[in-house]
C-alpha cells in the first residue's frame, strides 16, 4: 500500500533553526512567543508552547536546520514511507530525535532535511499562552520549478497555488500536506533558505490580542496587518532578534476538490490591503 503526503494528512510538527547565541535566541520566543524553555540531550534549546515547537541549534544565525511533519498513525506512516521510495527519493540517514522512532527524512533540492514521523507529544504548560499552532514553513529558492516539482510529483504534497510572473516563469508555489492552503510554500529569491515560519492563530481578535501582546514587549510589526491573495488569511510580521522572519496568520483558506489557482506576480496578490515585501 502507498499513499501520498496530503493522503496521509502530514501537519507541521516542529522546526529546527541554527543559531550563533541559541540562549538569547530561546528568551525570545519564550518572552514573545509564549513558549516554555526545554534542554534535550544538554545541547539543544526546545522553545515549546500549545501545539508550536521550535528546536535552536548552535550554529549559523539565520539558517534552517530541519523540519518534521507529522501524521496520524503508523499505517499512514509507513504507506507514504512507500510511496516516497517508490518515486526514487532517497532516505537520509539523518535521525530527527524529536519524533518517534520509526520516522523518516528526506533532502529537498535545495538540501533542506525534511523528517516525516509520529509526534513524540512532549509534555506542555498549557497555563498563560495564547492559541497559536505552528502551521507552515516558508522557503526561499534560486530555483522554485524544483522545489515545486520535488514537493508535488516525489511526496505528493498538493499544488493550491501559483504566482507567476508576466513572462509565465514561477515567482511562488504554495503546497499543502492536508486540507489547509499550504502547510510549505516558497518564493523566488537570488538566496536559498528559510523565508519565514508562521503559526496560525485563528481569528482576528487573537491577532489584535497577538499585537497588544508584542506592544506590551516593545517589538514592532514589520508588515501588516493585511490579508493576502492565496490563501486569503489574515497577517502580520515580526522578526526575531536573529532576523528570522516570524508570521500571524488567521483564517487560512481550508481546501479540498478545488483546482490550483495561478496568481500574478504583483503587489496585491501578497497583500490585497496594501504594501507587500516583494521578493522576486
Amino acid at each position: 500500500m502507498e499513499i501520498n503526503a496530503i493522503q496521509a494528512s502530514f501537519n507541521l510538527d516542529h522546526i529546527a533553526i541554527e543559531s550563533s547565541n541559541p540562549k538569547k535566541l530561546s528568551k525570545f520566543y519564550k518572552e514573545i512567543m509564549q513558549m516554555d524553555l526545554q534542554l534535550y540531550n544538554n545541547k539543544d534549546l526546545i522553545c515549546i508552547g500549545p501545539s508550536r515547537k521550535l528546536i535552536i541549534v548552535k550554529g549559523k544565525k539565520n539558517k534552517f536546520s530541519y523540519a518534521g511533519f507529522v501524521c496520524r498513525n503508523l499505517e499512514c506512516l509507513e504507506a507514504f514511507r512507500t510511496f516516497v521510495i517508490k518515486r526514487s527519493v532517497e532516505i537520509l540517514d539523518f535521525d530527527n530525535p524529536y519524533l518517534k522512532m520509526g520516522s523518516f527524512s528526506v533532502q529537498d533540492p535545495d538540501g533542506n532535511i525534511i523528517s516525516f514521523g509520529l509526534s513524540s507529544n512532549e509534555k506542555q504548560n498549557l497555563n498563560n499562552h495564547f492559541y497559536g499552532p505552528l502551521q507552515h514553513l516558508t522557503f526561499a529558492s534560486k530555483n522554485v520549478e524544483n522545489f515545486q516539482q520535488f514537493y508535488s510529483d516525489k511526496l505528493g504534497f498538493k499544488i493550491s497555488d501559483t504566482v507567476v510572473h508576466v513572462d509565465g516563469s514561477l515567482a511562488t508555489c504554495f503546497v499543502t500536506s492536508n486540507h489547509e492552503h499550504h502547510t510549505v510554500a516558497c518564493f523566488k529569491s537570488k538566496n536559498s533558505g528559510i523565508d519565514h515560519h508562521s503559526y496560525e492563530v485563528r481569528d482576528w481578535n487573537l491577532i489584535r490580542d497577538w499585537c497588544d501582546h508584542f506592544s506590551n514587549k516593545d517589538v514592532k510589526l514589520i508588515w501588516g496587518p493585511g490579508r493576502h491573495g492565496p490563501g486569503n488569511n489574515l497577517f502580520v510580521f515580526i522578526e526575531d532578534i536573529d532576523k528570522n522572519w516570524i508570521e500571524l496568520s488567521a483564517e487560512l483558506e481550508i481546501i479540498h476538490d478545488r483546482k490550483k489557482k495561478e496568481w500574478p506576480q504583483k503587489e496585491k496578490t501578497l497583500n490585497l490591503w496594501g504594501k507587500a515585501i516583494m521578493r522576486s
